[in-house]
This record gives structure tokens, C-alpha cells and sequence, in this order.
């Protein structure tokens, strides 16, 4: 059966192209081997679950280990109803697991059910296996708010700092969305909460499960060997890398795009950097799980569309504290992360994305308004005409927004910019924000459309000198993009409107201004 680029479920590599993340196996089975309890918490499709099954694969290699590696997906209450069923219910999976991978006599298993509290049963099995037992538990934060499991983690947590004069498990692996190591345990429904946690034990996971560029390369060459196909591996990984941020759903799903959606269109099977941008573009205007949760957690939290807000539309910079419960929530979904210090929106796919959610929002409210977006943007090439356009956002600001309006386009501008334009681009272009560049300067909006590139520069009027150095700005930006051309739209909320525009010829660039 020939491999394929996987992204559901387990990746295996007898059936899929896999990154090469042997190092990050290394730094993690090497807990294991020190018998560390840990949890590895990760947002959705990340690799956790690829990772566990790797990790028990490496230990099965080896003699002295026994894996029990099991998942809590599709729990319900009726395995919460007390003590006794639990232990039962853990013991099941335990047998269930062994049944397939025969590492050990099933009387051993099966004389546990036979103690009084799953703590004995624990120290029973690991005293008769005699090998280091390693405990994996997926999908474990679908449990976290039931008592009988805060209780689990507690039995876990004293049989491990009793460890020295008892048996239990080497090593204990959870994985899971949420770090249960900040859940506190509660012996009793009406007992308040205890100040330890019950997980206060873990090690801390500190490896990085992001694809980095040299483990995205290995999976192209495999592709390439195996399938024909001719690339330039280096400069391929390099362009997913900057997309995605190397996380590993979306590499996966954009090398997919081009392996099953578009090489199959042409003659030849080569890939090009252009295929990874069209892959991109697709993407973004794509419903998925992951982009429908990247979105209901904006919708569903208003403090956390409000911080999303003001690092994509108003740029502001925001500080990454970790202790700060939106931001911490931002984190652990992989909406943001930090960067010098910054918080900033993991990957330009998931940056583009939001920018989408936010713009449709707005362009549905002009619409609402009685906007009519009007046509004649293209030329008779039927490329972009740029020029056009920022005229015709200018007409449209003066006919449709007032002096009443200024507080909400100090906030909005950009966004009402983004939505006038988005309708005009669909189906052929995508635009996307940074909040910064490279060497912290301030960038706006890049509109692609074909093989045209725009850089947009989107101004609130400060002054004749603050004009001067958002020309020197945009002109510097220009010079490393090896543009020609820019553009400069000015917010001005002065009382006297002029609503002027012009081009311009400054250091070598030529520059279109429109005020608004």
C-alpha cells in the first residue's frame, strides 16, 4: 500500500510520510528511562498520540520494560459511579491492551480485581510483571473534572513517593489538551481543596513539538524517492516552515493539498514554492476541525477575541504572560505564543484565518449598512489595479462613515480596510498581517493576487513628521521586498477632511497615498 500524508489519528511509518522527530523521542523516552512522571500537553493534532505509540514501540525494543499504553477517549459517567467500578474499568483497559501486545501472563492482570483498592492492585501488578512498567494515558483531560479520577492521579502521585519500600510504575505518561498538574484534589465532594496537587510530581515537558526545518526535510525526500516526484526539498521546508511554524497538522495537511488536490492537475510531478502558496491560499478558505475549534474558542471568549483583536487588527504589541488566564488559554489551544518576549499568533495560516473570521464579521455589518463594494479593480489584463482600489475604499469611507464614526474607526480602521477588500481578492488572492517583521519594525497589510504583490501601509494621521518616517518605513520594507511600488492609506480624523490622493517618488520608490 503506498504511504500517504496523514492527518487523523496516528501516524505510523510503514503507511505515512513522517517528519523525522527522533530527537525529540531521544529527550523524551529519556524521562522515561529516569523514571519520570510527566505530561505532555499539547493543543489538538499535534503529534501527541503519534508520540506516545513511538514512545512505546522504543520501550518494547527492550526487555526490561512492560507498556501499558491506553486511552480515556469515550469515557462516561457510568465509569465514575465509584471506586470499585473505576478500578475495574482501569484494570479493563489494562487487559484490553495486553490482549493485543501479550507482554505479560493475563492471570497477572486478571488476580488485581481481586484487591480491595486500586492502589493495592497497582503495587500487585507491578510486583508480579517484575519489569519496569510504563504507564501511557491519552486523552486524559477528558476526565479532569471528576472526583474519582482527582483520586486516581492522588494514588498515582503517593505510590510514587512511596516508591522506594513499594511497586508501582516506572514511568507514567499523560497527554492530553490541559496540564492537570494545576488541579488540586478534593478527597471528598463538601472537603475544600487541597493545597497540593495531585500531579504536583510531574517533570516538567519542556521539548518542542513543533516540525523544525531539517525534521520536515527527511519526509520530503521519503516522499520524493518513493513517489518521483522533484522538488527543492530545502526551499519546500523552508516555505511550509514559514506558514505553519512547523505545526505538524499543518505540514502534513498542506503537503497533502499538493499531493492529492494539485500536482495531480498537471503533466509534470515536480513541486514548486508556488504550489505551497496556492496550497495555503486553499487552505485558508477551508472548514476543518481545527480551524471550526480555532474559531468557536474566539467566538465563545470575549476577553480572548479582544487580545486576538489587538495584536491582528489594531498591531499592538502585547506582552506573553503565561500567568495571565487569557493568555494562558491562548497557549494552551496554540492561538499564541511567545516570541522575544511578545505575544504573537503561532503560525500566518492560523493569522489569516482569524483575520477572515474577523473581516466576514465586518463586511457582513457594511453590508448591513447598505455598503455597495461596487467593480472595476481590474485591469484589462485582468490583474489587480491597486490604484483603483484604494480609491474606491476612499469613496466608500466618504460616503458611508461620518464624523460620528471616529471612535470606531480609530479601533476598526483596518479592519473595515480589510473587509472592503476581501470580496474584491476572494477566490484569487489572500491578504495577511504581521505584527512585526524580523527587525521589530511595523507591518500591515501584503495582498497577493496571481503573481502580483502589494504592500499596503495603513496609517492613522499624526503629522507632517510621522508622515516622514512611515515613508522612510515603507519605503525600507519595499527595498527587502523588492518592490517598486507601495501604497499608504491615512486614517485622518482631523474635523476638515481634504480626502486627497497622490503618488508620490521618495528614495527611489514610487508611493500612492490616499487620505480617508
Amino acid at each position: 500500500m503506498a504511504k500517504k500524508f496523514n492527518i487523523t489519528g496516528n501516524c505510523h511509518a510503514n503507511m505515512h510520510y513522517m517528519a523525522d522527530i527522533s530527537k525529540k523521542l531521544k529527550r523524551t523516552f529519556a524521562m522515561v528511562e529516569s523514571g519520570d512522571y510527566f505530561i505532555i500537553n499539547r493543543p489538538r493534532q499535534y503529534g501527541k498520540t503519534t508520540t506516545l505509540f513511538a514512545i512505546e514501540e522504543r520501550a518494547m525494543q527492550e526487555k526490561d520494560y512492560v507498556v501499558f499504553n491506553i486511552t480515556f477517549e469515550g469515557l462516561n459517567e457510568k465509569n465514575f459511579e465509584d471506586a470499585d467500578t473505576f478500578r475495574n474499568f482501569f484494570l479493563d483497559l489494562l487487559k484490553t491492551i495486553n490482549k493485543q501486545t501479550r507482554q505479560v501472563e493475563n492471570i497477572i492482570l486478571e488476580s488485581a480485581y481481586q484487591e480491595v483498592s486500586l492502589s493495592n492492585a497497582i503495587q500487585i501488578i507491578c510486583e508480579k510483571i517484575d519489569k519496569k512498567v510504563i504507564l501511557i494515558i491519552d486523552e486524559v483531560d477528558k476526565s479532569t473534572n471528576n472526583q474519582l479520577f482527582l483520586s486516581f492521579l492522588g494514588t498515582l502521585r503517593a505510590l510514587y513517593l512511596n516508591r522506594i519500600r513499594s511497586h508501582t510504575f516506572h514511568s507514567v505518561i499523560l497527554a492530553g489538551v490541559h496540564d492537570v498538574k494545576s488541579l488540586k484534589l478534593k478527597l471528598r465532594p463538601d472537603e475544600e481543596e487541597k493545597l497540593n496537587s495531585p500531579w504536583n510530581i510531574a517533570a516538567d515537558y519542556k521539548v518542542d513539538m513543533n516540525l523544525q526545518i531539517d525534521e520536515i526535510k527527511p519526509m520530503l525526500a521519503d516522499y520524493c524517492q518513493e513517489r518521483g516526484v522533484i522538488m527543492n526539498i530545502d526551499e519546500i521546508a523552508e516555505r511550509l516552515f514559514y506558514y505553519t511554524s512547523g505545526y505538524p497538522f499543518l505540514v502534513s495537511k498542506l503537503c497533502k493539498m499538493i499531493d492529492e488536490h494539485i500536482l495531480p492537475e498537471r503533466e509534470n510531478q515536480e513541486w514548486t514554492a508556488d504550489d505551497v502558496e496556492l496550497a495555503v491560499k486553499e487552505l485558508v478558505k477551508e472548514s476543518n476541525a481545527n480551524f471550526d475549534t480555532l474559531v468557536k474558542n474566539l467566538e465563545n471568549n470575549k476577553e480572548l477575541y479582544e487580545l486576538v483583536y489587538k495584536i491582528v487588527v489594531e498591531n499592538e504589541k502585547m506582552l506573553f504572560n503565561i500567568h495571565n488566564p487569557t493568555t494562558n488559554f491562548a497557549s494552551i489551544y496554540g492561538i499564541l505564543v511567545s516570541k522575544n518576549g511578545s505575544a504573537v499568533v503561532h503560525n500566518r495560516i492560523y493569522q489569516e484565518v482569524i483575520v477572515n473570521y474577523m473581516t466576514d464579521k465586518m463586511h457582513q455589518f457594511q453590508i448591513s449598512k447598505g455598503a455597495n463594494f461596487g467593480t472595476g479593480y481590474k485591469n484589462a489584463d485582468k490583474t489587480l489595479n491597486m490604484e483603483a482600489v484604494m480609491l474606491g475604499f476612499q469613496a466608500f469611507m466618504k460616503k458611508e462613515y461620518s464624523k460620528k464614526d471616529r471612535k470606531f474607526l480609530e479601533k476598526n480602521g483596518r479592519l473595515v480596510f480589510l473587509a472592503f477588500i476581501k470580496p474584491i481578492i476572494n477566490g484569487s488572492g489572500y491578504d495577511f498581517k504581521e505584527p512585526q517583521i524580523s527587525d521589530e519594525k511595523r507591518l500591515d497589510v501584503v495582498i497577493t493576487y496571481l503573481h502580483q504583490k502589494f504592500v499596503a501601509e495603513l496609517k492613522l494621521w499624526y503629522g507632517p513628521k510621522a508622515h516622514e518616517e512611515g515613508l522612510e518605513q515603507l519605503c525600507d520594507y519595499l527595498d527587502r521586498q523588492n518592490l517598486d511600488t507601495g501604497y499608504l492609506l491615512i486614517f485622518d480624523h482631523s474635523e476638515i477632511k481634504k480626502w486627497h490622493s497622490e503618488w508620490i517618488e521618495t528614495a527611489g520608490k514610487k508611493i500612492f497615498i490616499a487620505w480617508v
